[in-house]
């Protein structure tokens, strides 16, 4: 699972090394923004040590420079051999998931690495990103997840970025229900104001609410509550063992119709709780 996704610049020799302690499910080592044009070379470098020297128990990606910057053929023929667990495509359009993919396979093959190992997570920060969004999830059987910039999309849009985030609203939506039509996760944008501790509360659960999967942090501060959300509550978890409870008594019983407390379980309530103990599962979270 992947509730929570902790950057770092990957020309931080002390936040590569610190970030093998946090609490994320996974580490975006970030080659792009985080990194000036003159230090992109020493950051695939220090990128590179920490992967071969760290054990990072955590799911590593690694944020690539986008397809028009000159950088990311580099990035990826000095990354790869790493083996990182995934790529992500920056200003992400179809032909440059495509061009990742055509790339990432040239190298795995040429390092002895399966075919198909390292996946593509889906930066959507344009417009266009947005309206193209489906089309990017499915554009290559690596991409597991769409992952919404907002920054960088308010830009786009000419819009001014709020801590409520009524600006993005549409866009979120439409990036999960592109992402979940196509299979596979979405992750949320960064809440970029690391001291407000109330506001990646309300953030977060208003992700989680839209139906995003995880989200992603700029901060160790807000992983705590990133993980929390973004994981099964306990009356989420007693209510779907009470719904499956009834439903194989049900089935025992040879009845046709369940009800629990006067409801009827039907399929998408039945889905739903498999879905929350199937989370919980993952997480240890399930009453022994």
């Amino acid at each position: 699972m992947r509730r929570s996704l902790l950057f770092l610049p990957g020309n931080s020799p002390v936040m590569l090394q610190n970030g093998a302690v946090m609490p994320a499910d996974a580490l975006i080592m970030d080659l792009e923004d985080a990194v000036a044009p003159d230090q992109k070379d020493a950051a695939r470098l220090l990128v590179t040590s920490a992967l071969r020297s760290l054990d990072y128990s955590q799911k590593i990606i690694v944020r690539i420079n986008a397809v028009d910057s000159g950088h990311w053929q580099q990035d990826l023929s000095t990354l790869v051999p790493c083996g990182p667990d995934a790529v992500m495509t920056t200003k992400s359009s179809v032909e440059a998931v495509k061009q990742t993919a055509e790339l990432l396979t040239e190298l795995e093959q040429a390092n002895q690495i399966k075919p198909g190992t390292i996946g593509i997570i889906a930066l959507i920060e344009t417009a266009l990103g947005v309206e193209q969004a489906y089309e990017i999830a499915t554009a290559s059987e690596r991409v597991s997840a769409l992952f919404l910039g907002a920054e960088d999309l308010a830009a786009d849009l000419q819009c001014e970025r709020t801590k409520q985030g009524a600006e993005i609203f549409y866009s979120r939506s439409r990036l999960v229900l592109a992402a979940r039509a196509a299979g596979i996760d979405a992750i949320d944008t960064p809440f970029t104001d690391v001291q407000d501790d109330e506001g990646i509360i309300t953030d977060a659960e208003l992700a989680r609410s839209l139906g995003f999967s995880g989200k992603a942090a700029i901060s160790p501060r807000h992983l705590s509550a990133i993980n929390r959300i973004f994981s099964p509550q306990p009356e989420a978890i007693r209510s779907a063992l009470a719904v499956m409870a009834a439903l194989e008594q049900g089935k025992r019983e040879g009845k046709g119709a369940v009800a629990l407390d006067g409801k009827m379980i039907d399929a998408p309530i039945a889905a739903r709780a498999a879905q929350v103990l199937a989370a919980a599962e993952k997480l240890g979270l399930l009453p022994e």
